[in-house]
């Protein structure tokens, strides 16, 4: 086993002989056959342990055991003893509190000890464990992946070795571990699956949790071709623009696998694959106008498009005093400046000009709402923001972080989109009062 090992982590460049590493050792079967494999591979480690103290006097022997194995090795020893009241202050089941506990310390002895990373001692079975462990909390193809032989600062040099495999090297050698008595509980989920399922597996079909990790690894590779055309299929039809993003429906709707596509743009935003169905079923029901929700985010169906922005926030009204240089609120920022005489125009919408003498002082800044009127540029009647934005054919979500300029009690101008016929600039203008957007 000795020389596999030796192969395996050379060939997959997992760990350098010129550096030194934290090896997790609980005392028993894997992480004691990996201590045994650094040392024979030449590679230089120091040891953690963590005492939960949740096995009373095994727990304790569990410590001394691993002390003693330092010993032995000549290894520098960590511990970190954990009181039960760790278990009572985080919210979560116990195995995930100690994970977190013992994961955020072994990142503290990294740096404080200056290892390159931790090793810890994840076999075949472990991996295959985890993958069904997945694939029951219903995760995607992603789910089969499992764990990496290294991520970040964790490092899994055993994950290709079984069990028996392991179990054989230590019992050849004459070497003793502890046996965790929890192990052998079947109410862990992972524990059910250890020593009920995956032997009743190979019971019937021998050689059977081989396979499988086999067919795992092929839908892994088929699962990074996915996601190589996903990636290249997003840069191709997702157009992101300031705070939004949207999506032509017609370049996904008739594609195999639209949900995919659609759950992978998505996911990240907060959206599930259950909210994916929900969108599909209302584009084929031709329901345009419906907003979906998640958390911080906002999608909406827009005629054509779907489209991504961050659910609108609460903000309140912005007085303008006359001598103010510069406004912003949550949206924007605009810098004020004062033309006098000759101008030439800004026909930017997202930029105003407005004719100073017809202003009345303070301005607000603020949301629109249902009822607010404006007389458009170019027209001489009046009309409701609402038809307004929906004439110039905004979406929902833009719509929702629309602001209005108000002199008095009269619309001068529906932020980048419009000002009103009434404070226009014309022949008679002295005084100008540009708003101008601020883009830095």
């Amino acid at each position: 086993m000795v020389n596999d090992f030796i192969k395996h982590i050379r060939e997959k460049n997992i760990l350098d002989e010129s550096s030194k590493y934290l090896l997790a050792l609980s005392g028993g079967l894997d992480s004691v056959t990996l201590g045994h494999l650094l040392i024979e591979s030449g590679i230089d480690f120091e040891i953690a342990h963590v005492n939960y103290g949740l096995r009373a006097e095994e727990s304790d022997g569990d410590e001394d055991f691993v002390r003693n194995q330092a010993i032995v090795w000549g290894k520098q020893i960590h511990i970190k003893r954990v009181p039960k009241s760790a278990f009572q202050q985080e919210p979560g089941s116990i195995q995930m509190i100690a994970r977190k506990i013992r994961y955020d310390w072994f990142e503290e002895l990294l740096l404080q000890e200056n290892l390159k990373g931790v090793i810890v001692a994840h076999n075949f079975e472990d991996q295959v464990e985890t993958i069904l462990l997945n694939l029951l909390r219903g995760t995607g193809i992603e789910g089969v992946y499992g764990m990496s032989e290294k991520r970040g600062y964790i490092i899994r040099p055993l994950l290709p070795f079984h069990r028996r495999q392991i179990k054989s090297y230590l019992e050849s050698k004459g070497i003793n571990w502890r046996e965790d008595s929890s192990n052998e509980k079947i109410d862990y989920k992972r524990n059910f699956l250890r020593n009920e399922i995956l032997p009743l597996l190979e019971e019937k079909f021998p050689g059977g949790v081989t396979v499988m990790d086999q067919s795992f690894k092929r839908i892994k590779d088929s699962g990074k071709l996915l996601f190589s055309f996903f990636t290249d299929w997003k840069k191709k039809h997702l157009k992101i623009e300031q705070d939004y993003q949207s999506l032509k429906i017609q370049d996904f709707i008739n594609l195999p696998g639209k949900h995919s596509l659609i759950y992978y743009w998505l996911r990240d935003f907060g959206f599930k694959f259950s909210d994916v169905g929900d969108i599909i079923n209302s584009l084929e029901s031709i329901n345009s106008g419906k907003v979906f929700l998640s958390g911080k985010y906002i999608l909406n169906i827009d005629r054509e498009d779907l489209i991504l922005g961050k659910i609108e926030l609460d903000w309140s009204p912005v007085t303008i005093n006359k001598g103010d240089i510069q406004i912003s609120f949550p949206h924007g920022k605009f810098d004020i400046l004062h033309v006098k005489d000759e101008f030439s125009l800004d026909r930017n919408p997202e930029n105003a000009m407005l004719d100073m003498d017809k202003l009345s002082f303070p301005l607000l800044l603020r949301k629109w709402e249902e009822g607010d009127r404006i007389i458009p540029l170019g027209m001489k009647n009046e009309k409701k923001i609402s038809d307004l934005l929906i004439d110039l054919k905004i979406p929902l979500i833009q719509k929702k972080k629309t602001a209005l300029l108000i002199s008095g009690d009269q619309v001068v101008w529906v932020l980048g989109h419009r000002i009103s016929e009434k404070f226009k600039c014309d022949s008679n203008t002295r005084n100008v009062y540009y708003l101008k957007k601020n883009m830095s």
